[in-house]
């Protein structure tokens, strides 16, 4: 039956031991983890990504040459705003994101965690970086912590995850010499403290061991998609009102893997990485053709990069596929250009 969840082993597991099960899946339970893990997996892999690139988290880079085809981080750059990539760890203490005012008609700040939706706190479209400001930085897990106001901090945000990146883009203006050497310096003027840091008692953060990222998204869901989502879980916020966040989680229960654990390889269930591979890499043919359907863009165009509970799970899988990380219609579109023969 197409429902059916075998668990060997099944005895050991009544009398409290916490040996591995072995769990048969059906097509559709894979194709069902696949689909709803997607954004996960791929967010996991392009933050963590980044991070890696600049030497760790909370470390801000600001990158002051266009963009392009050799970028690797990112599947399809802006190749006309700069960025500034800052990797923020919010577990232990907040994060305060000091800025300037922009000499430039163009910038936007977006945080993004794992989960993938898109969050525009300040942009020049709101009115936004006409005056240094600091922004903090926090989730409902970060010590010590609970959203109270803090002298001379002119923000408070709160992400869904514990690793984000804030990114701000920026226009530079680089046909006007003068102008694009100012951008440039206040771009470099942009830095990063925590708020213990910030009151003058740094904490110490301590060391995190990530489980390993793939080359590819299909190479996780192969070789340590359970280890990868049991961190995402222990990281991310989750409502319990949310459909999707709430299917995630039913999906993964039987398989030992739950908000608050501890991964332990011996007591997760052992599933077959090679069909997950497989139906990973069915999701990545079937969607990529999707960016250049006339109908699909014309439907899809203002749906994409919204915040959590704006989309649906079809175009958080879309644009984790064809993306990551991007813009709401609001502040950027990306028209897809089809090669000659039809490939994007």
């Amino acid at each position: 039956a197409l429902t059916r969840l075998f668990i060997v082993a099944a005895a050991t597991m009544l009398a409290g031991n916490t040996t591995a099960s072995t769990v048969e899946l059906t097509d559709e339970q894979v194709d069902n983890l696949v689909e709803r893990s997607y954004q996960y997996v791929a967010m996991y892999n392009v933050n963590n990504k980044f991070a890696l690139k600049q030497g760790g988290w909370n470390s801000c880079d600001p990158d002051t040459e266009l963009k392009d085809h050799t970028m690797r981080e990112i599947a399809r750059p802006n190749n006309d705003t700069l960025y500034i990539i800052c990797m923020l760890d919010l577990r232990k203490d907040p994060v305060i994101l000091e800025m300037p005012a922009f000499d430039s008609k163009y910038v936007s700040l977006m945080v993004t965690g794992y989960d993938h939706y898109v969050n525009i706190p300040m942009a020049t479209r709101l009115g936004d970086f006409e005056k240094p400001e600091k922004m903090l930085l926090y989730t409902e897990r970060t010590e010590g912590y609970e959203g109270e106001p803090v002298e001379r901090v002119d923000r408070l945000f709160e992400a869904t995850g514990d690793f984000v990146s804030a990114v701000l883009r920026i226009m530079p203006h680089a046909n006007d010499a003068e102008r694009f050497k100012r951008i440039i310096k206040q771009m470099e003027s942009v830095k990063i403290m925590t708020l213990s840091e910030y009151q003058g008692e740094p904490k110490s953060i301590d060391v995190i061991d990530f489980p390993q990222v793939g080359e590819k998204d299909a190479d996780v869901f192969e070789n340590n998609l359970l280890e990868v989502m049991q961190f995402v879980f222990n990281h991310t916020s989750f409502d319990t009102d949310n459909e999707i966040d709430q299917a995630l989680l039913a999906a993964y229960k039987p398989l030992g893997v739950e908000p608050g654990k501890a991964y332990d390889p011996a007591s997760v269930a052992k599933i077959d990485g090679a069909r997950l591979r497989k139906s990973a890499e069915r999701v990545f043919a079937e969607e990529m053709p999707r960016a250049t359907d006339p109908a699909f863009k014309e439907q899809s165009t203002f749906q994409l990069f919204q915040p959590k509970g704006q989309m649906s799970l079809e175009t958080l899988r879309f644009q984790s596929v064809t993306g990551p990380i991007g813009l709401p219609a609001a502040e950027a579109v990306y028209p897809a250009i089809a090669t000659t023969d039809g490939t994007v």
